[in-house]
């Protein structure tokens, strides 16, 4: 394991001691005050929730291992008491999961546990996939059901579809009350208005299930929970596994490679009101875009790009790991959907760095040919960018792609991440453009220098808890205090008697049954 440039405090006090009296009393009373000073700074520094120090120098050999964990470890089992979920719950919650795969993804979370805060038994989750992919795999068609169900049997109930309520020799469906929840939606809507409609009609459907509940929540064991369905629970089902896998070996073959999520698409550029680099007709199609599909705002290029709102061009992430010494023999793995503008802009990139690959370039499959741009072609992107020595986002900002990914590598044993600071780089590559060109790599080494390569830090707004779980979702072996322990080695055993302490322990069955009824 690595250590990017750790550095320790070195205090030094000294002093003469005065002739007489007041000035050697003086001397001495500033010399203890500062040596109090010094080791009341240094008692924070190492006493609370320590962070490895940033690197002095940029080197790339170290950036290819995992960043310094500073002594922590994923956990994402609970710590406290944690009930298993009680034999009848207070009914059915469906949710339609809106978005892209990323956004589904966090959405998927939410539901388990607004789940977990009802009592109540979750309908699996339906992605809305034809509206942004034109895609219909669904939840089953991407993901391992079965454990999926298994994983989260000590949280959660949950049913592959509401069954229908057999009485008095008649058979009767449940239909669940239909409701649209508020965006990020704080706990105590979901105890009162939710469960009130869930009471009254057996089952609630929310929709659309987008970013529709608070991320920022007073209880570790909640975010726990969504540490455990993000990070072990959701797994693509095993042909997407193996593909990726393949992907992975056949790049891993020839050494070290890198992935990049190129964010430079129609979307994002339209979204960020980005236009003046691009030629009249292109500017036509992105404002058509942006009017069509984002509400209306007064953007101006030149003050979006100085405040690093626009995303960066391929040209500009090729110039920045040049500056940070990664040579032309590095192998990339770009996660893109398709580039707006083509070569023209991907040109300068490609001569700074030849080696790019894609999924259809390594791996043109029937299976990802015909799903590149789908659900699929998503997943097996998602799994080379986090199963890959470095990753780097260029536009991290509403993307929940680089964002899910930064918290899924984070937790994953800290694997490095390069994080363009657009804001602090916009000067730089501005001064570039207009024949500044003297020191723009030091410049650029400068900026990189003050960013996070993928250690635990503190998570400050706007970043998502979906971006940084640290620390609720990480533990010590010697912690400093006692909310950072890590949990007993036999914490499952625990909650196996505990689940079987209320009568639930066929939950194989329980899984059969579900993935049965999602066959039929």
């Amino acid at each position: 394991m690595r250590r990017l440039g750790h550095h320790r405090l070195h205090g030094k006090a000294g002093g003469g001691v005065g002739t007489k009296g007041m000035v050697a009393k003086l001397s001495i009373g500033v010399i203890v005050l500062l040596i109090c000073t010094l080791s009341l700074l240094f008692s924070f520094n190492i006493g609370g929730n320590p962070e490895p120090s940033r690197p002095s120098k940029i080197n790339v050999e170290e950036l290819w291992e995992s960043a310094d964990s500073g002594g922590w470890r994923p956990s994402s089992a609970p710590r406290s008491d944690w009930p298993p979920p009680t034999k009848e719950t207070n009914g059915y919650l469906r949710v339609r999961c809106n978005g892209g795969l990323n956004q589904q993804r966090s959405a998927i979370c939410n539901a388990v546990l607004a789940a977990r805060i009802m009592n109540a038994t979750l309908v699996l989750p339906e992605l809305d996939a034809n509206s942004f992919w034109h895609d219909a795999s669904g939840f089953q068609g991407i993901y391992d059901v079965e454990h999926f169900i298994e994983t989260l049997k000590y949280d959660v109930k949950i049913v592959g579809k509401i069954p229908d309520v057999h009485k008095n020799g008649k058979t009767k469906k449940i239909k669940a009350f239909q409701i649209r929840p508020p965006r990020d939606a704080p706990i105590d809507w979901y105890l009162t208005t939710a469960l009130k409609a869930m009471k009254e009609h057996s089952a609630i459907y929310l929709t659309p299930f987008s970013h529709r509940l608070a991320e920022e929540i007073d209880n570790p064991e909640y975010q726990r929970l969504r540490c455990r369905v993000n990070y072990h629970a959701l797994r693509f089902k095993p042909h997407i596994m193996k593909l990726s896998e393949s992907i992975v070996d056949k790049l891993r073959s020839q050494g070290h490679f890198m992935s990049i999520h190129l964010r430079f698409e129609m979307d994002m550029l339209a979204f960020a009101g980005c236009f003046d680099i691009f030629n009249p007709e292109e500017q036509k199609i992105l404002r058509k875009y942006r009017k069509e599909n984002f509400a209306e705002k007064r953007l101006i290029y030149n003050e979006r790009r100085a405040i690093g709102k626009c995303p960066l061009t391929p040209e500009e992430v090729g110039l920045i790991l040049r500056a940070m010494r990664f040579d032309n023999s590095t192998r990339i793995y770009l996660a893109a959907g398709e580039l707006f503008g083509g070569e023209r802009f991907m040109s300068p990139f490609r001569t700074l760095f030849p080696r790019l690959d894609n999924h259809s370039s390594v791996d043109p499959s029937e299976e990802l040919s015909a799903n590149s741009q789908g659900l699929i072609g998503s997943a097996v992107d998602y799994m080379v960018c986090l199963l890959s020595d470095i990753f780097m986002p260029t536009y991290d900002g509403p993307s929940n792609f680089a964002n899910n990914l930064l918290g899924h590598r984070l937790y994953y044993g800290f694997r490095t991440t390069i994080r363009p600071d657009r804001k602090a780089l916009a000067p730089v590559f501005i001064a570039r453009e207009k024949g500044k060109t003297a020191g723009f790599e030091e410049a650029v080494r400068r900026v990189m220098l003050k960013t996070n390569f993928g250690g635990p830090h503190k998570r400050v707004s706007p970043e998502s808890f979906y971006t940084n779980s640290w620390p609720e979702c990480f533990c010590q072996m010697n912690p400093k205090k006692a909310s950072d322990k890590c949990p007993p080695d036999n914490v499952v055993e625990i909650l196996e008697s505990r689940l079987e302490s209320v009568g639930d322990s066929d939950s194989t069955s329980q899984t059969n049954s579900t993935v049965a009824g999602l066959e039929r």
